[in-house]
């Protein structure tokens, strides 16, 4: 039996080797993550005599490359959550943490789990690619956040209120809002207050038709006579009118982004077995489907219903000593935060359309009925939803197998 333990970090990983009763084989040593330093790590791991097996921690992507090289090369890998590995024989007073002494408490575990080292496989090029591209997606959308409210804070001096005009939701073919481009033509209260009714008709239709919006006669009164109510505190002067240019092009572009990545996210999700089933499932859009996908990826990894939710760390473990043995207990959050707020979002969307014939709708107006706070029932109900979930991917995977 050789244990090979491998501390990963960012491109450079250090290597320990032992086997029972603590007997070192090889000493820890660094091994970057080039070909060439891989494929020496490989050739000297196959020339160990005997079983071996080799386990890494999953952070991040930096285990990537190597965890793959090995796989490939048909070595047993198992890369295990550093949460495992942190808890795994801390009895020492004083904490003490180096690259080399982690190698060797990696192959430590690696021996006393040996029987229940789980094989790494590598995820499949398109879940991978899709699972960036959430990411990235996510990361605009907070982008987004912060500039819209820098742009809303801008016009509130030019044009009060001006992002409220509209409730259109966003162009299709661009991800654009009208509020937006609205301010970018109208920058100041006074470019539509000082205009007769008639001339801001003509002005906006001819706007709206060059823009691809709807134009209607009621929301240009509406408009016009909204902007003669308003003061603004900053007179629109050339510099004013770039800051607001500069502002409503950044905050296009990040619109276009995420239109162009919620696209290519569902172009990818469609050609994954689970897409139609997921796509079925009450309060799931294009973009929650890319998403859950995404985020809970092959579905087969999974042991069981309790996995997926585990995944989501949204399962309560126990929490008993001697007598005390309470009824309420708090999630874990060991798992996936991504998940968890898109758990969260497509609850929302069952409590804003309130489907009677929805089992999870029901199950959520079950526990509001018993007094269940907020935040308990939305919790139970994201976990009867994954449970759902897990039981109709498994099921219709099953009949495109058979």
């Amino acid at each position: 039996m050789n244990a090979v333990g491998i501390d990963i970090s960012k491109g450079k990983s250090t290597v320990a080797v032992m086997q029972p009763l603590g007997v070192v084989v090889a000493e820890p040593f660094d091994v970057f993550h080039t070909d060439s330093d891989l494929n020496n790590l490989t050739a000297f791991i196959k020339s160990l005599p005997g079983e071996t097996k080799v386990v890494m921690e999953c952070t991040g992507t930096y285990y990537e490359p190597v965890a793959n090289a090995l796989h490939n090369a048909g070595i047993f890998v198992s890369a295990v959550n550093p949460l495992l590995i942190d808890d795994y024989d801390t009895n020492r007073v004083r904490k003490v943490k180096t690259d080399r002494l982690d190698a060797i408490k990696i192959a430590s575990y690696a021996l006393d789990k040996w029987s229940k080292l789980r094989e790494y496989r590598p995820a499949e090029a398109l879940r991978k690619t899709l699972k960036i591209m959430n990411r990235q997606y996510i990361e605009f959308g907070k982008m987004l956040v912060m500039q819209k409210n820098s742009l809303s804070a801008l016009m509130d001096s030019l044009f009060p209120g001006a992002n409220t005009l509209f409730c259109s939701p966003t162009r299709k073919s661009d991800g654009h809002e009208k509020w937006v481009d609205f301010v970018l033509k109208f920058p100041h209260v006074d470019s539509v207050a000082k205009l007769t009714l008639s001339a801001f008709k003509a002005k906006y239709q001819s706007w709206c038709k060059k823009n691809h919006y709807n134009y209607s006669d009621d929301k240009a009164a509406q408009i016009h006579a909204y902007s003669r109510n308003q003061v603004s505190t900053l007179p629109l002067t050339d510099a004013v009118a770039k800051i607001v240019t500069e502002a409503v092009k950044m905050l296009n572009t990040t619109l276009e982004t995420r239109s162009t990545l919620r696209i290519e996210m569902d172009k990818l999700s469609s050609q994954l077995p689970e897409y139609d089933t997921v796509m079925s499932l009450y309060g799931v859009g294009k973009v929650y489907c890319s998403q859950l996908i995404s985020e809970i990826g092959d579905i087969d990894r999974l042991k069981s219903a309790k996995s997926i939710v585990a995944l989501a760390g949204i399962d309560p473990p126990p929490n008993q000593s001697g007598k005390a043995d309470p009824k309420s207990r708090k999630i874990s959050k060991r798992g996936s935060p991504t998940l968890r707020k898109i758990l969260f979002q497509i609850m929302i969307v069952y409590l804003e359309n309130s489907p009677a014939d929805e089992s999870v709708y029901q199950f959520i107006d079950k526990k509001r009925a018993e007094g269940k706070p907020y935040k308990v029932y939305m919790i139970a109900a994201a976990r009867k939803f994954l449970r759902i979930y897990y039981a109709r991917v498994k099921e219709a995977l099953a009949l495109q197998d058979t």
